[in-house]
C-alpha cells in the first residue's frame, strides 16, 4: 500500500468514525437494550456503509454520507410517527405480553412469542428471583427484557389489583383492558380524575394507579 494511500484509509477511518458518532447522536440516547427492530436495522446499515466507504478507496469518501443521512431521515419520521400514533408504535415495535399472571405461566404468550422456558429461568436468574413461584407477574418488553414483580412486593388497591403499576390513560387514550384489571368503568376513571382537577382526558399524556392507590398523571405539554 501506497504512502498516500494510507493517509486516505487514515483519514476516511476518523472521518466515518466522527460522523457514526454524529449520527447516532442525533438518533436520540437509548440503552441497547431498549433498541427498537428500526433503530438496530439503521445502526447495522449505517456500519456497514461506514465500512465499505472506507475500504474501498475507489470510492469518492463523501459517497456514503447519502444513504446514511437518508436512514437518519427514516429513524427520526418513524420515531415521530411512533410518538403521535400508538397504534403504530404496536405494530412497528410491537406491545409488552404479560408471561406471567397472578403466578400462572401463559404458556400461549410464550409460545407466540418465540419465549422458552430456557429464556424464562435464565431472565429470572438475572433478576435475582430464585423461584417461578415467587412471581407475581412478569411481563416481556418489546425490548426483550423481562419485567418481573415478584410476590413479596405485592399489595392490593382497593382488595382488586395484585402487584401492578397500571396505565389507566395513554396519549390521550384510555386503557380499557387496564380499568378492567381492577374492575372499574371508565365513568370511575373519569370521576376520579375530575376530582383531582382533571376534566379533559385528551389533554392528560399518561395517567397510572400504584399498589398503595397513588395517582401519577401527566398533562400534555406540560413542561
Amino acid at each position: 500500500m501506497a504512502i498516500d494511500e494510507m493517509f486516505m484509509l487514515i483519514f476516511r477511518t476518523f472521518f466515518y468514525y466522527v460522523i457514526v458518532v454524529i449520527i447516532f447522536r442525533l438518533m436520540g440516547k437509548r440503552e441497547v437494550g431498549e433498541l427498537s427492530l428500526l433503530d438496530i436495522v439503521v445502526y447495522i446499515m449505517i456500519a456497514e456503509i461506514a465500512v465499505l466507504t472506507i475500504e474501498d478507496l475507489d470510492i469518492f469518501f463523501g459517497y456514503g454520507l447519502i444513504p446514511m443521512i437518508l436512514l437518519l431521515i427514516i429513524q427520526r419520521l418513524t420515531a415521530w410517527i411512533s410518538l403521535k400514533s400508538p397504534l403504530f408504535r404496536t405494530w412497528f415495535e410491537g406491545k409488552p405480553s404479560i408471561i406471567i399472571a397472578q403466578g400462572k405461566i401463559d404458556e400461549y404468550e410464550m409460545k407466540k412469542n418465540r419465549f422458552n422456558f430456557d429464556d424464562l429461568l435464565q431472565q429470572l436468574r438475572e433478576n435475582g428471583t430464585e423461584s417461578i413461584n415467587d412471581v407475581s407477574y412478569a411481563i416481556l418488553e418489546p425490548s426483550g427484557k423481562l419485567s418481573i414483580i415478584e410476590k413479596v412486593n405485592q399489595n392490593k388497591i382497593q382488595g382488586k389489583m395484585n402487584g401492578l403499576v397500571l396505565p389507566l390513560i395513554v396519549d390521550g387514550k384510555i386503557q380499557e383492558k387496564a380499568l378492567a384489571e381492577i374492575s372499574e368503568s371508565e365513568k370511575w376513571l373519569r370521576s376520579e380524575l375530575k376530582n383531582r382537577g382533571y376534566d379533559n382526558i385528551n389533554k392528560i399524556s399518561f395517567c397510572s394507579i400504584d399498589v398503595n392507590d397513588e395517582w401519577y398523571v401527566d398533562k400534555k405539554n406540560e413542561m
